[in-house]
Protein backbone atom coordinates (compact mmCIF):
# COMPACT_ATOMS: atom_id res chain seq x y z
CA UNK A 1 0.00 0.00 0.00
CA UNK A 2 1.41 3.57 -1.14
CA UNK A 3 2.00 5.69 2.02
CA UNK A 4 -1.50 8.00 2.24
CA UNK A 5 -1.49 11.27 0.91
CA UNK A 6 -0.31 14.08 3.81
CA UNK A 7 -3.04 16.49 2.83
CA UNK A 8 -0.96 19.44 3.04
CA UNK A 9 -0.62 19.90 -0.26
CA UNK A 10 -3.79 21.48 -1.04
CA UNK A 11 -5.84 22.89 1.70
CA UNK A 12 -9.20 21.72 2.40
CA UNK A 13 -12.82 23.71 1.80
CA UNK A 14 -13.84 26.38 3.99
CA UNK A 15 -9.70 26.69 4.59
CA UNK A 16 -7.11 28.70 3.59
CA UNK A 17 -9.41 31.69 2.91
CA UNK A 18 -7.64 34.89 1.03
CA UNK A 19 -8.03 37.18 4.05
CA UNK A 20 -5.67 39.15 6.69
CA UNK A 21 -7.37 38.69 10.22
CA UNK A 22 -5.67 41.86 11.08
CA UNK A 23 -6.52 40.92 14.98
CA UNK A 24 -4.28 43.61 16.44
CA UNK A 25 -6.78 46.23 14.71
CA UNK A 26 -10.03 44.71 16.86
CA UNK A 27 -9.29 46.49 19.90
CA UNK A 28 -9.09 50.34 17.94
CA UNK A 29 -12.63 51.33 17.59
CA UNK A 30 -11.79 54.12 15.56
CA UNK A 31 -10.12 52.08 13.12
CA UNK A 32 -12.99 49.55 13.05
CA UNK A 33 -15.50 52.83 12.75
CA UNK A 34 -13.40 54.19 9.48
CA UNK A 35 -12.90 50.82 7.82
CA UNK A 36 -16.42 50.50 7.59
CA UNK A 37 -17.29 53.89 6.51
CA UNK A 38 -14.73 52.80 3.65
CA UNK A 39 -15.57 52.94 0.43
CA UNK A 40 -13.92 50.12 -0.47
CA UNK A 41 -15.73 48.39 2.69
CA UNK A 42 -17.52 45.21 1.71
CA UNK A 43 -20.59 43.52 3.64
CA UNK A 44 -21.57 39.59 3.83
CA UNK A 45 -24.98 39.74 5.15
CA UNK A 46 -26.32 36.78 6.70
CA UNK A 47 -30.57 35.19 8.07
CA UNK A 48 -30.35 32.68 10.53
CA UNK A 49 -27.40 31.42 9.78
CA UNK A 50 -27.79 31.29 5.56
CA UNK A 51 -25.48 33.25 3.11
CA UNK A 52 -26.43 35.88 0.91
CA UNK A 53 -26.16 34.45 -2.37
CA UNK A 54 -26.50 35.70 -6.63
CA UNK A 55 -26.38 33.93 -9.83
CA UNK A 56 -27.42 30.27 -11.22
CA UNK A 57 -27.96 27.71 -9.15
CA UNK A 58 -25.75 25.84 -10.62
CA UNK A 59 -22.84 28.33 -10.04
CA UNK A 60 -23.94 30.47 -6.83
CA UNK A 61 -21.52 33.48 -6.30
CA UNK A 62 -21.15 35.47 -2.47
CA UNK A 63 -23.13 39.09 -2.53
CA UNK A 64 -20.99 41.42 -1.13
CA UNK A 65 -22.50 44.70 -0.10
CA UNK A 66 -21.07 47.86 0.27
CA UNK A 67 -20.39 49.00 3.94
CA UNK A 68 -21.52 51.94 5.97
CA UNK A 69 -24.92 51.40 5.83
CA UNK A 70 -27.04 51.52 8.54
CA UNK A 71 -28.14 47.74 7.85
CA UNK A 72 -29.84 47.53 12.17
CA UNK A 73 -27.36 44.95 13.37
CA UNK A 74 -23.50 45.61 14.92
CA UNK A 75 -21.16 44.61 11.94
CA UNK A 76 -18.30 41.81 12.84
CA UNK A 77 -15.17 42.76 11.71
CA UNK A 78 -13.70 39.24 9.20
CA UNK A 79 -10.51 40.68 8.14
CA UNK A 80 -8.73 42.93 5.22
CA UNK A 81 -8.78 40.73 1.93
CA UNK A 82 -5.53 39.59 0.98
CA UNK A 83 -4.90 39.64 -2.97
CA UNK A 84 -7.66 39.62 -5.93
CA UNK A 85 -9.81 41.94 -6.76
CA UNK A 86 -10.82 43.52 -3.54
CA UNK A 87 -7.06 43.29 -2.16
CA UNK A 88 -6.96 45.13 0.89
CA UNK A 89 -10.72 45.81 1.41
CA UNK A 90 -11.60 45.91 5.02
CA UNK A 91 -14.54 43.00 5.24
CA UNK A 92 -17.57 42.40 7.63
CA UNK A 93 -20.47 40.35 8.33
CA UNK A 94 -23.53 41.33 9.07
CA UNK A 95 -26.48 39.08 11.01
CA UNK A 96 -29.90 40.22 9.62
CA UNK A 97 -31.84 37.33 11.79
CA UNK A 98 -33.54 39.87 14.10
CA UNK A 99 -35.30 41.73 10.30
CA UNK A 100 -38.40 40.02 9.51
CA UNK A 101 -37.92 40.20 6.03
CA UNK A 102 -33.91 41.02 4.60
CA UNK A 103 -34.35 40.85 1.57
CA UNK A 104 -36.69 43.94 1.57
CA UNK A 105 -34.42 45.93 2.75
CA UNK A 106 -33.07 48.71 0.48
CA UNK A 107 -29.47 47.54 0.03
CA UNK A 108 -30.38 43.94 -0.31
CA UNK A 109 -33.53 43.98 -2.53
CA UNK A 110 -33.25 42.43 -5.88
CA UNK A 111 -29.63 41.30 -5.29
CA UNK A 112 -29.39 38.15 -4.19
CA UNK A 113 -31.54 35.55 -1.74
CA UNK A 114 -30.50 33.48 1.16
CA UNK A 115 -29.39 30.06 0.93
CA UNK A 116 -27.99 27.39 3.34
CA UNK A 117 -24.10 27.09 2.69
CA UNK A 118 -24.49 23.87 3.42
CA UNK A 119 -26.28 23.53 -0.29
CA UNK A 120 -24.23 25.78 -2.09
CA UNK A 121 -20.77 26.32 -0.55
CA UNK A 122 -19.87 23.00 -2.81
CA UNK A 123 -20.61 24.79 -5.97
CA UNK A 124 -19.24 27.98 -5.30
CA UNK A 125 -15.19 29.35 -5.51
CA UNK A 126 -13.18 28.01 -3.16
CA UNK A 127 -12.85 31.80 -1.53
CA UNK A 128 -16.12 33.25 -1.59
CA UNK A 129 -17.20 30.09 0.17
CA UNK A 130 -14.34 29.81 2.86
CA UNK A 131 -15.50 33.69 3.65
CA UNK A 132 -19.31 32.65 3.84
CA UNK A 133 -18.49 29.86 6.30
CA UNK A 134 -16.02 32.25 8.32
CA UNK A 135 -19.04 34.93 8.64
CA UNK A 136 -21.15 32.45 9.44
CA UNK A 137 -19.14 30.94 12.31
CA UNK A 138 -18.84 33.86 13.69
CA UNK A 139 -22.61 35.25 13.20
CA UNK A 140 -23.57 31.84 15.24
CA UNK A 141 -21.36 32.66 17.66
CA UNK A 142 -22.29 36.27 18.38
CA UNK A 143 -25.95 35.28 18.62
CA UNK A 144 -25.60 32.52 20.81
CA UNK A 145 -23.36 34.32 23.72
CA UNK A 146 -25.58 37.20 24.18
CA UNK A 147 -25.35 36.80 27.84
CA UNK A 148 -22.44 36.35 29.93
CA UNK A 149 -22.19 32.60 30.80
CA UNK A 150 -20.89 33.07 34.27
CA UNK A 151 -23.47 35.62 35.92
CA UNK A 152 -26.11 35.68 33.24
CA UNK A 153 -25.93 39.23 32.57
CA UNK A 154 -26.37 41.04 28.95
CA UNK A 155 -22.79 40.65 26.67
CA UNK A 156 -21.90 43.49 24.86
CA UNK A 157 -20.08 42.75 21.12
CA UNK A 158 -16.60 44.33 21.63
CA UNK A 159 -13.45 44.19 19.24
CA UNK A 160 -15.05 43.87 16.19
CA UNK A 161 -17.14 41.24 17.08
CA UNK A 162 -14.84 38.33 18.28
CA UNK A 163 -15.13 39.60 22.18
CA UNK A 164 -17.98 39.53 23.91
CA UNK A 165 -17.38 41.58 27.57
CA UNK A 166 -20.11 41.14 30.39
CA UNK A 167 -22.20 44.47 31.34
CA UNK A 168 -22.05 43.66 34.89
CA UNK A 169 -19.24 45.84 36.45
CA UNK A 170 -19.21 43.38 39.63
CA UNK A 171 -18.59 40.13 36.99
CA UNK A 172 -16.78 41.80 33.40
CA UNK A 173 -16.16 38.43 32.27
CA UNK A 174 -14.60 38.22 28.72
CA UNK A 175 -15.81 35.40 25.89
CA UNK A 176 -14.08 34.51 23.12
CA UNK A 177 -15.17 32.17 20.40
CA UNK A 178 -15.24 28.50 20.55
CA UNK A 179 -14.69 26.08 18.41
CA UNK A 180 -15.31 22.23 19.05
CA UNK A 181 -13.07 19.63 17.98
CA UNK A 182 -13.79 16.66 16.43
CA UNK A 183 -11.87 13.83 15.21
CA UNK A 184 -12.64 12.45 11.65
CA UNK A 185 -10.77 8.94 10.81
CA UNK A 186 -10.57 6.63 7.21
CA UNK A 187 -9.99 3.42 9.20
CA UNK A 188 -8.40 1.00 6.44
CA UNK A 189 -7.02 -2.47 6.94
CA UNK A 190 -3.64 -1.87 5.82
CA UNK A 191 -4.82 -3.37 2.20
CA UNK A 192 -7.67 -2.36 -0.15
CA UNK A 193 -10.43 -2.28 2.01
CA UNK A 194 -11.53 1.08 4.10
CA UNK A 195 -15.04 0.82 6.67
CA UNK A 196 -17.20 3.34 5.80
CA UNK A 197 -20.42 3.75 8.41
CA UNK A 198 -24.34 4.93 7.81
CA UNK A 199 -26.85 6.99 9.49
CA UNK A 200 -30.43 6.77 9.00
CA UNK A 201 -30.51 10.89 9.59
CA UNK A 202 -28.29 10.94 6.40
CA UNK A 203 -28.80 11.08 2.67
CA UNK A 204 -30.28 8.48 1.46
CA UNK A 205 -27.55 5.80 0.22
CA UNK A 206 -25.05 7.99 2.38
CA UNK A 207 -22.21 6.40 3.64
CA UNK A 208 -18.77 8.04 5.58
CA UNK A 209 -16.21 8.05 8.00
CA UNK A 210 -16.00 7.84 11.32
CA UNK A 211 -16.36 10.57 13.74
CA UNK A 212 -16.40 12.38 16.79
CA UNK A 213 -15.95 14.97 19.58
CA UNK A 214 -12.96 15.22 21.78
CA UNK A 215 -13.54 14.85 25.21
CA UNK A 216 -11.74 16.54 28.34
CA UNK A 217 -8.17 15.79 29.13
CA UNK A 218 -7.89 13.23 25.78
CA UNK A 219 -5.47 13.65 23.20
CA UNK A 220 -6.01 13.51 19.09
CA UNK A 221 -4.73 9.89 18.95
CA UNK A 222 -6.80 8.55 21.74
CA UNK A 223 -9.90 10.29 20.63
CA UNK A 224 -9.31 8.58 17.10
CA UNK A 225 -9.06 4.90 18.90
CA UNK A 226 -11.54 5.60 21.83
CA UNK A 227 -14.15 6.79 18.82
CA UNK A 228 -13.42 4.04 16.61
CA UNK A 229 -13.49 1.40 19.55
CA UNK A 230 -16.63 2.89 20.49
CA UNK A 231 -18.94 3.02 17.15
CA UNK A 232 -17.59 -0.25 15.37
CA UNK A 233 -15.28 -2.34 18.22
CA UNK A 234 -12.33 -2.00 16.26
CA UNK A 235 -8.74 -1.35 17.39
CA UNK A 236 -6.36 0.83 15.49
CA UNK A 237 -2.87 1.08 15.44
CA UNK A 238 -0.57 3.67 12.68
CA UNK A 239 -2.99 6.61 13.30
CA UNK A 240 -1.92 9.70 10.99
CA UNK A 241 -2.78 12.86 10.44
CA UNK A 242 -3.88 13.98 7.45
CA UNK A 243 -5.35 17.32 7.32
CA UNK A 244 -7.95 19.95 9.09
CA UNK A 245 -10.95 21.52 8.32
CA UNK A 246 -13.14 24.33 9.45
CA UNK A 247 -16.72 22.74 9.46
CA UNK A 248 -19.20 26.26 10.81
CA UNK A 249 -22.17 23.36 10.54
CA UNK A 250 -22.22 25.22 13.56
CA UNK A 251 -18.48 25.16 15.34
CA UNK A 252 -16.44 22.41 14.44
CA UNK A 253 -12.89 22.17 13.95
CA UNK A 254 -12.46 18.78 12.16
CA UNK A 255 -9.20 17.38 12.69
CA UNK A 256 -9.08 14.26 9.88
CA UNK A 257 -6.50 10.76 10.44
CA UNK A 258 -5.90 7.65 8.92
CA UNK A 259 -5.45 4.29 10.99
CA UNK A 260 -5.51 1.00 10.57
CA UNK A 261 -7.48 -1.76 12.38
CA UNK A 262 -5.83 -4.91 13.65
CA UNK A 263 -9.02 -7.00 13.74
CA UNK A 264 -11.94 -6.91 10.88
CA UNK A 265 -14.47 -8.30 13.54
CA UNK A 266 -17.38 -5.45 13.11
CA UNK A 267 -19.79 -4.94 16.58
CA UNK A 268 -21.10 -1.65 15.76
CA UNK A 269 -22.99 0.80 18.26
CA UNK A 270 -26.41 1.25 17.56
CA UNK A 271 -26.99 3.99 19.09
CA UNK A 272 -24.17 5.59 17.42
CA UNK A 273 -24.62 4.33 13.47
CA UNK A 274 -26.97 1.95 11.68
CA UNK A 275 -24.68 0.20 9.87
CA UNK A 276 -20.84 -0.34 9.20
CA UNK A 277 -19.11 -2.31 6.69
CA UNK A 278 -15.34 -2.66 4.87
CA UNK A 279 -15.81 -1.47 1.17
CA UNK A 280 -12.90 -2.46 -1.27
CA UNK A 281 -10.79 -0.01 -3.34
CA UNK A 282 -12.12 -1.45 -6.55
CA UNK A 283 -15.85 -0.80 -5.67
CA UNK A 284 -15.52 2.87 -4.57
CA UNK A 285 -13.36 4.00 -8.11
CA UNK A 286 -16.48 2.42 -10.15
CA UNK A 287 -19.63 2.98 -7.79
CA UNK A 288 -21.95 5.50 -9.13
CA UNK A 289 -24.03 7.89 -6.72
CA UNK A 290 -27.02 6.71 -5.84
CA UNK A 291 -29.88 5.80 -3.50
CA UNK A 292 -28.45 2.53 -2.32
CA UNK A 293 -24.96 4.14 -2.38
CA UNK A 294 -23.03 7.20 -2.27
CA UNK A 295 -20.03 8.89 -0.61
CA UNK A 296 -19.95 12.22 1.65
CA UNK A 297 -20.68 15.62 -0.10
CA UNK A 298 -17.81 16.89 -1.94
CA UNK A 299 -16.76 19.79 0.04
CA UNK A 300 -16.24 17.54 3.35
CA UNK A 301 -13.20 16.31 4.67
CA UNK A 302 -15.08 13.09 4.74
CA UNK A 303 -14.66 12.89 0.96
CA UNK A 304 -11.01 14.28 0.72
CA UNK A 305 -9.98 11.51 3.19
CA UNK A 306 -11.59 8.54 0.99
CA UNK A 307 -10.44 9.93 -2.42
CA UNK A 308 -6.87 10.24 -1.07
CA UNK A 309 -7.18 6.68 0.13
CA UNK A 310 -8.37 5.61 -3.07
CA UNK A 311 -6.24 7.62 -5.17
CA UNK A 312 -3.05 6.14 -2.99
CA UNK A 313 -4.04 2.84 -3.74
Amino acid sequence: MKTPISGHDRPNTYAAIPIDRASLRRKDEDWLTQAWLSPAARVLPLFHSRSFIAGPAEAPRAVFLKGGGDLGAVPIFLGLMDGGPMDGAPVFAVDLSPVDSPEDLPDLTGLGRFEDLRTVGPLMPADEAGLCAYARGMAWWNTRHRFCGVCGSPAASAEGGHVRLCTNPDCGAHHFPRTDPAVIMLVHDGGDRLLLGRQSKWAPGMHSVLAGFLEPGESLEDAVAREVMEEVGLPVTDIRYHSSQPWPFPSSLMLGFTARATSLDITVDRDELDSAQWFSRDFLRTAKPSDAFRLARSDSIAHRLISDWIAAG
